[in-house]
């Protein structure tokens, strides 16, 4: 990971502690776990970022920040980890989310066609909010768990290749 190119690009904690959203927590917000670049920081965000993408409300940051600032977790990477989920990748992530659940429920899918109405949100989507919940739940625990673990084992393999090539290296 090109650390230093990251610091650069990423604004100091001291400048993010003026912004709106940041203002509330005070100096929590300058806590360095939350700034930091190592791995249970990042691995526990990524994991987290990817949970909070299945929410089916648009509240992705502003609840990334909250875990981040609660757990300690990496703030830029719970921020971007959510913006997985934005309105080009939206409609396949709720729809996958929606057959999971319906999987799950053991309900056969049901085709809709959406139409942005009062009507159609009160008789198009009763029937589908049951598995369409479920599913983002059942989906956010496992992907985020899986991207958690991923993540985790990756930055792991990285560091103990890197090393061993270092110590071949002044073996040499």
């Amino acid at each position: 990971m090109p650390r230093r190119v990251l610091k650069k690009l990423l604004p100091s904690p001291r400048k993010l502690q003026g912004h709106w959203l940041l203002r509330h927590f005070g100096e929590r917000v300058l806590d360095p776990r939350l700034w930091a670049l190592h791995r249970r920081a990042i691995t526990g965000a990524f994991g987290v970022g990817i949970a909070i993408c299945f929410i089916p409300l648009p509240v992705h940051l502003v609840v990334g920040l909250l875990i981040a600032v609660a757990w300690r977790l990496n703030v830029p990477a719970i921020y971007g980890t959510t913006l997985l989920v934005n309105p080009l990748t939206m409609v396949p992530i709720y729809y996958l989310a929606y057959r999971v659940g319906a999987a799950l429920l053991r309900i056969a899918p049901e085709s809709f066609s959406f139409r942005l109405s009062w009507d159609w949100l009160q008789s198009g989507l009763g029937p589908m909010w049951q598995p369409f919940l479920v599913g983002c739940l059942a989906c956010s625990l496992v992907l985020g768990l899986l991207g958690w673990a991923c993540l985790e084992l990756i930055w792991r393999w990285r560091v103990t290749s890197r090393y061993r090539a270092r110590h071949v290296a002044t073996a040499a």
